[in-house]
């Protein structure tokens, strides 16, 4: 017993070490990101063919992400979590050299490649949070899950201040000296993560993948359902609204540092509740903590709807980044709990396949509707979509009273029994 308890101790240990080293690689790709968020809609505007095609490269950023995130986990199941994390960083170097040269020449589709390898980048990042988690010990794991995200905070201060001092670096094109910077990030990023000591188990015909379920019987859990549809909708909507924002900001005579701005709040919303949104998990049960998300990401969509000022911009992104967080973590925490550890890299994949494309969807959907019929339409769509996840929390809420009902029941009746 004690040696258990020493092993777990020393395993909790190393990935604390593992999860500030990936914090800041998260910080890093963050700041990359942020620059598609609030730049890649304007360019587009600038560039694209059709106006109503302005939020394609932002699209095209989350389709990458999308389309890479089995290939990625299936990658790094072979070779490793580090080479993995380390070939996303390469992309994300090529993503912002291909930008800033599509955005010289006025070249769309040049463009929209650029921001697809800045989602392959991603793709890989998102594997952050999980991989974490791979040695930590069952209580320790959403811990580590928000240390991770802690990164975006330091991303989010520092990510729109890159682009506000960059944007005009390579003057007169705009945004070109912002992907340049986004670019070098890349390259810090690559060495830092050379850092991370993730041990990695080769899969072998049968040995560590002898217990593995398949995986249709694992993914029919309504727990793993509502898990993944918590992190769909939280990525999906947050992304819905965010996406138009700087576009719809810039449409009421808002300049782009604004847009920067309330990007930058929306982002620091996103991470910074990551200091205790573990402890919170521990304390009141995931479930609560996914239901208040799904509660702030209605009022975000409220805020929207009440007006055009800057606080309405500014207050429904907060609003905005504390739904994702609530929602996304409390998502992800319940993924890890519906695998064994022979499961974990194809789950990881569908569930990640299945949230950044709701995510491609929803940015795509988010121009169209701006553009098409307004800004309001975009902060109705979200509540449909609240409710399903809503009405999935409740599902699993009963299901779970439902067989602590009939545990007990078995228990009382063995104790007859046994009398």
């Amino acid at each position: 017993m004690a040696a258990e308890i020493a092993a777990e101790v020393h395993d909790d240990a190393r990935a604390r070490r593992n999860a500030f080293i990936l914090a800041v690689a998260f910080a890093l790709y963050s700041c990359g990101a942020i620059n598609i968020i609030v730049s890649a809609g304007i360019v587009g505007t600038m560039i694209a063919p059709d106006k109503g095609l302005a939020t394609l490269p932002v699209t095209t950023f989350v389709l990458g992400t999308a389309l890479s995130t089995v290939p990625a986990s299936l990658l790094m199941r072979r070779v490793g979590r580090r080479p993995g994390f380390m070939l996303g960083a390469t992309f994300g170097i090529l993503s912002g050299l291909i930008a800033m040269l599509a955005v010289f020449e006025r070249n769309f589709g040049l463009f929209i490649f650029g921001t697809a390898l800045q989602g392959t980048y991603q793709a890989f990042a998102q594997y952050y949070r999980f991989a974490a988690a791979d040695i930590a010990s069952p209580g320790y794991r959403s811990r580590t899950i928000s240390i991770v995200l802690l990164g975006g905070v330091a991303g989010a201060v520092v990510g729109p201040l890159i682009i506000m001092e960059t944007k005009m670096a390579l003057a007169p094109v705009l945004f070109a000296g912002s992907y340049l910077a986004s670019s070098a990030l890349s390259v810090a990023a690559l060495g830092l993560l050379l850092f991370v000591d993730i041990p990695h188990h080769r899969p072998t015909a049968g040995s560590s993948d002898d217990d593995a379920r398949p995986l249709l019987h694992i993914l029919r859990q309504p727990r793993l359902i509502v898990a993944m549809l918590c992190g769909m909708m939280s990525y999906g909507l947050m992304n819905l609204l965010m996406t138009a924002t700087p576009i719809a900001m810039r449409g009421c005579g808002f300049t782009v540092n604004d847009s920067a701005w309330v990007i930058q709040w929306h982002a620091l919303a996103m991470f910074l509740p990551s200091f205790f949104t573990g402890g919170l998990i521990v304390r009141f049960g995931v479930e609560k903590i996914a239901l208040i998300g799904m509660g702030l990401l209605a009022l975000a969509g409220t805020a929207g709807l009440l007006g055009v000022s800057f606080a309405n911009f500014a207050v429904g992104l907060v609003l905005l980044g504390l739904g994702w967080n609530f929602g996304y973590v409390g998502g992800t925490t319940m993924v890890t709990e519906c695998y064994r550890s022979s499961e974990k890299n194809k789950v990881q994949a569908v569930n990640d396949f299945a949230v950044f494309s709701t995510v491609a969807l929803a940015s795509l959907t988010s121009g169209k509707l701006l553009d098409q019929i307004g800004w309001s339409a975009v902060n109705w769509a979200m509540f449909p979509l609240i409710v399903v996840c809503l009405s999935g929390l409740l599902w699993i809420t009963l299901i779970a009273r439902r067989d602590r009902r009939k545990a007990r029941a078995e228990a009382e009746e063995a104790l007859i029994f046994d009398i």
